[in-house]
């Protein structure tokens, strides 16, 4: 199944579009983990934004979240905006289509204008380097996670000169760790 990119639209979520979101999540991940961890994040405020992609059906076909990251009190990156992207949600029937690719574009360009430094995402080597995030970067980011599915991509100047840093994730990641 396709879908025509010119009707899709997307936007903040809102409210009314919690339940739809938790189906698509639990639609498409193996568990109600990510669900579990994107209501967690929405209603503690760890969230920094989040957005869906809305089919020209008016159907949620996919979400993107990214919660706050906080740096260390101490340390040149201790004034970084850090963000993480987790997850990225496509509905199944509709991945591969560009869905994903246009919802972390367009929020990262978002998170840009937000004056955000720094998005770290754990995932696909393969995926998100298209994007910039780069495995490099992020060995210069200590916290939790490491390794090639550990990338980082600096937003601004700050993004790259202010590093290293230790990190720590929101609360609702120790389920992850």
């Amino acid at each position: 199944m396709n879908t025509d990119q010119t009707t899709l639209t997307i936007r903040d979520v809102e409210t009314a579009d919690e339940k739809a979101v938790a189906a698509l999540l639990t639609e498409a991940f193996p568990s109600e983990t990510e669900a579990r961890l994107v209501h967690t994040l929405r209603h503690c405020g760890a969230l920094v934004l989040e957005q869906v992609a809305i089919d020209g059906s008016g159907r949620i076909a996919g979400h993107i979240a990214y919660s706050r990251v906080t740096p260390a009190a101490i340390g040149p990156g201790q004034g970084l905006q850090v963000a993480c992207l987790a997850p990225v949600t496509v509905s199944p029937g509709l991945q591969r289509t560009g869905i994903g690719s246009a919802l972390i574009q367009r929020s990262l360009e978002d998170l840009k204008a937000k004056g955000e430094d720094l998005v770290l995402v754990l995932g696909p080597p393969a995926y998100f380097p298209r994007f910039g995030f780069d495995a490099t970067l992020a060995e210069k980011v200590k916290g939790p996670y490491a390794g090639a599915a550990f990338m980082a991509l600096a937003l601004t100047d700050a993004g790259t000169r202010d590093l290293p840093v230790e990190v720590a994730f929101a609360t609702p990641f120790e389920e992850f760790e």
